[in-house]
């Protein structure tokens, strides 16, 4: 009997207690903790604006203002996305999807392939310099690079038109109908020449935690470099190359707005290959007499929602393909 009361004890679990060493990764977690709750959750509240139609009201706060002066008025707000004809709503959403879809695949493969090759340099001091020459464009503003833009295409003194000139050529009214074709590849080479800096340096990342052991093995095997990065780097790099492009995925309704409006200088001859959703709503927003506070919220909202979606299709896939390899 003894033994079997003995037996029947259960020892009893300890409380977890918070360490020093607890306390420490919270306080190296609070700064971005404080960062999300003040930018990502707390401006969640005001998505009621996208189903209202607020109204400021004179010596109250915004949410006096928005609870109790603003009247409640169903997806109205919603309606201005599709206010203009159908060419135009189609065009605005073939444009924003269409030149995400381009950015996505560009924005994953040439990085990879530039920052195989940069690894792969014998001159690290060559490797730095290229890695911060390619890096310094993301730090750049669009306001910036469009009038570095304009410089090369201006009619009158732009760069490209005097050349066009000295070779014999006729001048070309970049900002005007006839070149339309054109922009669509100015708009892809400038989105790739400012943001493949910044999406490489992930990847230079990912490639200095492979272990050099399994290069120095294939070296032995007598892999070339082609081999090498076909059956090692390659590989190693998949996961990271999948959430990359999964993340992007999740924004591809939304576009970037200088690239879009500053590089074009907003040209009404240029409307059917600039205007995205984005550009859409500023160019609303800007010709309307009154208070839209509900568009650009109902803009956003939808936006979210619809890069949330696509997200996790596109998540849902990549675990049927590859489980491990899913985000989440």
């Amino acid at each position: 009997m003894e033994k079997l009361s003995g037996a029947s004890k259960v020892p009893r679990k300890r409380k977890p207690r918070f360490t020093l060493d607890d306390m420490q990764l919270f306080l190296l977690s609070l700064p971005t903790l404080v960062w999300y709750l003040l930018f990502c959750y707390l401006p969640m509240f005001g998505l009621m604006i996208a189903f209202k139609k607020y109204r400021v009201a004179p010596g109250k706060g915004f949410l006096w203002s928005l609870l109790y002066n603003s009247e409640w008025c169903g997806l109205d707000n919603f309606k201005f996305l599709f206010a203009n004809n159908r060419a135009t709503t189609i065009n605005m959403f073939r444009n924003t999807v269409g030149y995400n879809a381009i950015f996505i695949v560009l924005g994953v493969v040439l990085p990879v392939m530039l920052a195989i090759m940069i690894s792969n340099l014998h001159s690290q001091r060559l490797a730095k310099i290229t890695q911060t020459a390619m890096f310094l464009p993301h730090f750049m503003s669009w306001v910036v690079v469009g009038y570095f833009v304009f410089s090369f295409l201006s009619t009158d003194n732009g760069l490209v038109n005097r050349l066009l000139i000295r070779f014999g050529g006729s001048p070309v009214k970049w900002y005007q109908k006839e070149a339309l074709p054109y922009w669509p590849y100015f708009l892809v080479f400038l989105h790739i020449w400012k943001t493949i800096g910044y999406s490489m340096v992930v990847y230079l990342a990912s490639l200095n935690g492979i272990d050099a052991s399994l290069y120095e093995a294939a070296v032995i095997d007598g892999a070339s470099k082609w081999q090498q990065t076909k059956y090692i780097t390659i590989p190693m790099l998949k996961n990271i190359m999948i959430i990359m492009f999964i993340m992007a995925v999740g924004k591809i309704f939304n576009s970037d707005f200088g690239l879009f409006y500053r590089t074009t200088r907003n040209s009404n001859s240029l409307t059917s290959v600039f205007l995205t959703l984005d550009v859409y709503v500023y160019n609303s927003i800007f010709n309307s007499s009154r208070p839209v506070y509900g568009y650009i919220s109902a803009a956003g909202f939808l936006q979210s929602v619809l890069g949330c979606i696509t997200m996790i299709v596109a998540n849902a896939i990549v675990r049927k393909v590859d489980n491990e390899s899913a985000l989440f």
